[in-house]
């Protein structure tokens, strides 16, 4: 199957709140403070990726205001039901009769600082060839993004042992490079440091 699609809505759950990127460790304040530049990062670089004709961010009423002035649709989630809950209500707002009707609806993890818009595009042009994909993280366990075209549903699993779980859904694994940033998702301050200051975005650096 090799469909054309000109365009993807990209759905990026982000937790937005003080618990968020627990795993970073340091003080709730800074640590919320890094958790936002990070998903911030993102989300700026999928919306200069030229594949993506729009964002949906799920994330907390007192979270989306940023994510909104980027030029993101908001889509408020305050259950604190999880995650793939939240990815569930972006798919669901992304197929809205009242919204634009996408051609494909992809999901992306918020935490990809060294993300750039090329890489996505790269990943975006390989999943046009099969209903639904996904991408796995740099150690080849978790996913970072997974895919659907039109007309095919998402079945989200994000989680411990993701990439296992979305392959036994059906998802087709894309081959991308393990040091493309796209892959290089952020759960720890040394992941992080890897990156470094010069791959990250510029809010993520001035942390950094």
């Amino acid at each position: 199957m090799d469909q054309r699609v000109p365009g993807w809505t990209v759905v990026i759950p982000v937790k937005g709140t003080d618990s968020a990127k627990s795993r970073l460790g340091g003080d709730a304040g800074s640590r919320a403070e890094l958790a936002r530049a990070i998903a911030l990062d993102t989300v700026e670089a999928v919306l200069a990726s030229g594949s993506v004709s729009g964002v949906i961010v799920v994330t907390t009423s007192a979270a989306g205001e940023p994510f909104a002035q980027l030029g993101a649709r908001v889509v408020v989630d305050d259950s604190g039901a999880g995650l793939n809950p939240a990815i569930a209500l972006g798919v669901a707002a992304a197929g809205d009769p009242g919204a634009a009707v996408p051609v494909g609806i992809a999901v992306l993890l918020g935490d990809v600082p060294a993300l750039r818009p090329e890489e996505l595009d790269a990943a975006l042009e390989l999943a046009q060839r099969h209903p639904t994909a996904l991408v796995p993280d740099a150690d080849g366990v978790g996913s970072v993004l997974t895919t659907a075209l039109f007309g095919y549903p998402h079945s989200p699993a994000f989680g411990g042992g993701s990439r296992a779980a979305h392959l036994l859904r059906g998802y087709v694994e894309l081959d991308l490079p393990a040091d493309s940033g796209l892959r290089r998702d952020v759960d720890t301050l040394v992941q992080l440091r890897e990156l470094g200051a010069a791959r990250v975005g510029t809010r993520t650096a001035a942390l950094l």
